[in-house]
């Protein structure tokens, strides 16, 4: 009968290292949790938000039933296995995400992972009622992100030291003659809509 093998004395002390981060992480994650969860106020500033109209809500529940979101995550439940839709409304319009789910790769102009013809998975997105197709966009549509969300179209609308700095230190000198900065063109519109509302008060 064969005897087990004895650790080498490095490979003790290896387990040793790695036994101790673990125990760590562990103690760290506890911690992180506890003052997360008895914190008054949220650790992290939430960038996405919805305010689900009844046809929202209706939509919501046909993509839960659906199962859209063993690829998907919507509302912070699903997976990441394919594009995360948090945000998503305001990236695309209405249309567009409907016109997506009704014809996929022509909406997209490329030939998309899932969405599509079957045998792709995410093909009874097509054949749902034209119905169903429309209250599951509206709810897509009014996931909504602010500027800066990872999730968002668009940077936020402050100007950042560090942003400013890797542009000035690596972006050509021409790119300024010929592109404008993003940041400069979103107050100019939220100023427009500011006073628009002013106007129609």
């Amino acid at each position: 009968m064969k005897r087990s093998q004895q650790l080498k004395p490095g490979e003790k002390i290896l387990l040793i290292i790695f036994g101790v981060f673990f125990l760590l992480a562990m103690v760290a994650y506890a911690v992180l949790e506890t003052v997360r969860l008895n914190a008054d106020e949220p650790m992290f500033k939430q960038t996405t938000h919805f305010d689900f109209s009844e046809e929202g809500k209706k939509g919501s529940s046909i993509y839960q039933k659906a199962r859209c979101n063993s690829c998907h995550r919507a509302l912070r439940m699903g997976t990441s296995m394919g594009l995360i839709l948090d945000g998503i409304g305001s990236k695309r319009s209405l249309e567009w995400i409907e016109a997506f789910l009704i014809n996929p790769e022509a909406t997209y102009g490329h030939e998309t992972l899932d969405h599509g013809l079957p045998p792709k998975e995410a093909s009874y997105a097509m054949r749902m009622s034209k119905e169903d197709r429309r209250l599951i966009a509206i709810f897509l549509s009014e996931l909504r992100a602010d500027a800066g969300s990872s999730v968002a179209p668009a940077p936020p609308p402050e100007h950042s030291v560090f942003i400013d700095g890797m542009v000035k230190a690596w972006a050509p000198k021409e790119w300024s003659e010929k592109y404008t900065d993003i940041r400069d063109r979103i107050k100019p519109e939220e100023e427009q809509v500011s006073e628009e509302q002013e106007v129609g008060r």
